[in-house]
């Protein structure tokens, strides 16, 4: 907290810093996944195990979120989000020397532990740098990091897997957030809550319990645990899909579908913000109709670019499908900062991020391998439509909570 207030140029300096490193994030992040297939041959594993990857991470990330949410409400924001990045950054560069399955097993479940320290504490700290009026739209810059960075991770993870190997590919991507860690340890940081709680003594956090009977973060939190479910599966599985069914190598497919990737989620994540914005406007519900509208409407796309013979259908349903998944970032996250005290938002983020990774793409990986392995890859894809039409029916059902839950957590 500083006793200066801070100007904008600073603030947007804050949200630009918070978002490279967001990009990091994301690239790391997805950078397995565009090398399945190359560590698939050289290892000689299994579409099970191969998700086990996956899985590994998620594992960690989620089981850690709360001791960091913990710690994110009762110390420094900054230090915790920049220890985390070291961490990560370290364990994906780490995992260019891993000799085999164990050890990159271990190396991955460690990138967990560093991006859980990052993911709880940087959504309220970036809220609690602007106006709530413009929630929606700055967290969805913020979240221009999860389609960018993992297009960019695609994309880089296929051309330096294609033309050097996927040990490169994790060295290569992992170097590059070590020279952001001291910025963001050094970032000057805004009262919690922001301006609005500036004048006043802010609240004391208080324990987990109360999270869960807050009926809007528990049907918000659903709703993002079957939307993850969906878009990790699919996000894990499409370069495997192309590279078996429509014949495209590690390079080609990884290229076409992060393009498509970074286009459809820029223009989903920053519109979703902007009708998010002007929704909220009129309505106490307006970020959860732009979701849950969002879900329902790309549901039969993304069952069309799993079912589509052709590459051309396929990669325009992919592209639809993924504009709408991406509409919610930005309201879905708003919610939870907006129904949640400013005293326990880091806890709520740790809650959150728990819950749709345990409900989603910890286990969706696994899942759907072990699916492929009994019925093939494109039956077992089929699952994540489904997955995508109940985040929207929990995002309906969230609206008849949400107006006395926001009145609840500013009083």
């Amino acid at each position: 907290m500083t006793s200066h207030p801070i100007s904008l140029p600073y603030r947007r300096y804050a949200l630009g810093l918070l978002l490279a490193v967001n990009l990091l994030n994301y690239i790391d992040r997805q950078v397995l996944f565009a090398v399945f297939p190359l560590i698939k041959i050289d290892l000689h594993i299994t579409d099970t195990e191969l998700g086990l990857l996956g899985s590994a991470f998620m594992f960690s990330y989620m089981l850690l979120a709360p001791l960091f949410g913990w710690l994110g409400d009762r110390w420094s924001r900054v230090k915790l989000a920049s220890g985390g990045l070291i961490v990560w950054s370290l364990a994906t560069a780490l995992a260019g020397f891993a000799p085999g399955y164990r050890t990159l097993l271990v190396a991955r479940g460690t990138v967990g532990v560093g991006e859980a320290s990052f993911g709880t504490v940087s959504p309220g700290l970036i809220a609690d740098f602007f106006t709530k009026e413009q929630r929606g739209r700055i967290l969805s810059w913020f979240y221009v990091a999860i389609p960018v960075g993992s297009a960019l991770g695609y994309l880089l993870g296929g051309v330096l897997g294609q033309r050097f190997g996927w040990h490169a590919a994790f060295l290569m991507v992992g170097l590059p957030g070590l020279l952001l860690a001291v910025p963001i340890a050094l970032l000057r940081t805004p009262p919690r809550g922001g301006d609005e709680a500036a004048a006043g003594t802010p609240a004391k956090a208080t324990g987990y319990a109360s999270l869960f009977k807050n009926r809007s973060f528990v049907c918000n939190t659903a709703a993002m645990a079957a939307m993850t479910f969906a878009i990790g599966g699919l996000a894990q599985w499409i370069p495997s899909f192309l590279f078996r069914m429509h014949a495209l190598n590690v390079e080609k497919g990884n290229t076409l579908f992060g393009a498509t990737t970074v286009l459809a989620g820029i223009l989903g994540t920053l519109a979703g913000g902007w009708l998010g914005d002007r929704r909220q406007k009129k309505s106490a519900s307006g970020y959860l109709l732009v979701s849950g509208w969002g879900f329902l409407i790309g549901t039969p796309f993304a069952a069309w670019a799993i079912l589509a013979p052709n590459l051309t259908v396929c990669m325009s349903a992919i592209f639809v499908a993924e504009f709408f998944l991406f509409l919610n970032t930005g309201p879905l996250n708003t919610v939870i900062v907006n129904v949640t005290p400013a005293s326990m938002r880091a806890m709520a983020f740790a809650v959150n991020i728990f819950f749709i990774h345990a409900l989603g793409d910890a286990v969706s990986p696994s899942i759907l391998g072990w699916l492929s392995d009994h019925w093939g890859l494109r039956s077992a894809l089929l699952v994540t439509p489904v997955a995508m039409a109940l985040a929207g029916l929990f995002c309906f059902i969230c609206c008849r909570f949400v107006a006395k839950d926001m009145a609840q957590a500013e009083s």
